[in-house]
């Protein structure tokens, strides 16, 4: 949900490319990195919101292919390839795994054409995440998901750049309603800290690309209505089932930093 041309635009910021630069990756531009400084230079700490979250869904994946017979993913608002995508994390442990991703920045098109090339159970998808409806029925959506059979959605720091009126939960519910049971959604997303830090960062995103909203722990949970959210619940990403502190999933403690409280992370299946 980053571009609408489909021409690469090297004077404007994409949210893809800050993500890319964030994480270390080189598929960015002088002007993404320039909004990347801005949390690097003025909000010390705020990269690791962004680690966090990619190692939360790494996580996750690796837990519904290991423990669910969960078989193919929908990837939504997926960004550009860094270390351990979501069909390398599956395949690994299925190698039959099938992966569409869903974004419509120009860039991450132009990778995503070249995986089609390596690998013939992935797809890209080049539809907004706010068209659901264009996303089921693309052709290449069609030709890979069987959805008669459970899909895995993954809306991994996607959900944050809907804003309210674009109806995130209407968003959910749509895929909620045309997946099977047993079908599981992961979730992560900017967690309100009610802190300068959430304050700052989510004017620098608001200024730069217009969106970006920061959601209580219940706000992020009403967007998973209808559907039965897995232990350990919403819990900030580094949390979520990673053997850290302070989760059913391990003992002994670890202070989070305020940044890497910025961003939750939760899972659930539908009944």
């Amino acid at each position: 949900m980053t571009g609408e041309s489909s021409a690469i635009d090297s004077t404007r910021p994409s949210i893809a490319r800050v993500y890319d630069y964030l994480l270390g990756g080189k598929d960015n531009y002088a002007v993404d990195r320039e909004i990347g400084d801005v949390f690097k230079r003025d909000l010390p700490g705020s990269v690791a919101i962004a680690f966090a979250n990619r190692a939360a869904l790494t996580r996750a994946v690796t837990e519904i292919v290991t423990t669910t017979g969960v078989r193919q993913f929908i990837d939504l608002g997926s960004g550009l390839p860094t270390a351990d995508n979501v069909h390398q994390v599956a395949q690994r442990r299925v190698p039959d795994a099938r992966v569409v991703y869903v974004d419509t920045d120009p860039q991450v098109l132009v990778h995503g054409r070249a995986l089609l090339e390596e690998n013939d159970r992935t797809r890209v998808v080049p539809v907004d995440v706010r068209d659901p409806e264009g996303i089921r029925n693309h052709p290449d959506t069609r030709e890979l998901i069987d959805f008669d059979r459970p899909v895995a959605v993954m809306f991994s720091a996607i959900l944050h750049h809907v804003n309210d009126d674009e109806d995130p939960a209407g968003i959910v519910r749509y895929w909620r309603d045309r997946v099977p049971s047993g079908s599981c959604f992961f979730v992560s997303h900017f967690r309100s800290g009610n802190n300068p830090e959430t304050t700052e960062a989510e004017k620098v995103l608001q200024a730069t690309f217009g969106r970006g909203r920061w959601r209580t722990d219940a706000e992020i949970e009403a967007l998973l209505d209808g559907l039965d959210i897995l232990e350990p619940g919403i819990v900030p990403a580094p949390l979520w089932r990673s053997g850290e502190a302070g989760t059913p999933w391990s003992g002994g403690q670890r202070e989070l930093t305020v940044w890497e409280r910025l961003i939750a992370a939760g899972m659930a299946r539908k009944p």
